[in-house]
């Protein structure tokens, strides 16, 4: 029963995602890509509407088997805060994706453009991603530490998946991998039943990304980095968290200074991955 969300949100994205890319496409809702190619932009509002879609019958579901679809995991948060969480954070990539310039970079960038006296939607998704995991957190029965570990986790998450976004299926790839070493780990399926309304369309959406029929945008990273965010603080202690935000937070000022495509092409470990699946790879 607890596996049905997963299943249902699948089975709903497999008819909305193509749909939805077309739609796109038809209406001009396109963007260059690293190839110069145009594709359907943003995609990730497929995998948004997909999970909003599938909500109601896996909310039927549970209400019928009186709460049985989702697993009691004793989380710091429930599935009310993660989907308040996920659909938040892609609203404030929708808003960057519709009237970002795009010339800002990274939270320099973004600082750089308010402190100059603009508007920059990067400042307002990275402010608005951290009130927004500070109030799902807020009724947890977590100390003030771990609270403000968890929160932190979230945020940076969410940041680092838009980070990668920067290649066809990158952070796609990113997200399948994290999931599965979490799963493998941990021997707990609990999180992914938890995530599964949010999961599911991420993964039928990866191979359109892949291909070039669809650009995330950061709608779709965004959303991504939440569940990515999300599964690192259902599944890890508070040691695995700090090691997960020393990770992330690494990687993020890297980031800043550095190109990680640059570092990704000349890793060819690395690279072989990155390009794995890709149709101009």
């Amino acid at each position: 029963m607890q596996s049905l969300p997963l299943v249902v949100s699948i089975t709903i994205a497999l008819a909305v995602v193509p749909t939805a890319l077309r739609e796109l496409e038809r209406r001009g809702l396109v963007k260059e890509n690293y190839r110069g190619a145009m594709v359907a932009f943003p995609a990730g509002l497929a995998a948004v509407a997909a999970s909003l879609i599938a909500l109601g019958p896996a909310a039927i579901a549970d209400h019928a088997s009186d709460g049985d679809v989702w697993p009691a995991i004793g989380a710091p948060v429930g599935i009310v805060g993660m989907a308040l969480y996920v659909l938040g954070v892609a609203v404030l990539g929708l808003i960057d994706d519709l009237i970002g310039a795009g010339d800002e970079r990274g939270w320099r960038g973004h600082a750089r453009a308010t402190a100059a006296g603009g508007f920059s939607p990067g400042l307002l998704k990275a402010a608005g991603g951290a009130g927004l995991a500070l109030f799902v957190l807020a009724g947890s029965a977590l100390d003030t530490g771990d609270y403000l570990l968890a929160a932190a986790v979230l945020v940076l998450a969410t940041n680092f998946f838009n980070l990668l976004d920067l290649r066809p299926g990158r952070s796609l790839k990113a997200f399948a991998l994290l999931g599965a070493a979490l799963m493998i780990g941990s021997m707990d399926l609990d999180p992914l039943w938890a995530l599964g309304l949010f999961v599911g369309p991420l993964l039928v959406l990866m191979p359109f990304d892949l291909r070039e029929r669809g650009m995330l945008g950061d709608t779709g990273s965004n959303v991504a980095g939440a569940v990515a965010g999300l599964w690192l603080i259902l599944t890890l202690d508070t040691t695995g968290q700090l090691i997960a935000l020393a990770v992330i937070g690494t990687a993020t000022i890297y980031g800043e200074f550095r190109s990680i495509s640059r570092l990704i092409d000349r890793t060819p470990g690395l690279r072989h991955l990155d390009s794995l699946g890709r149709s101009h790879a």
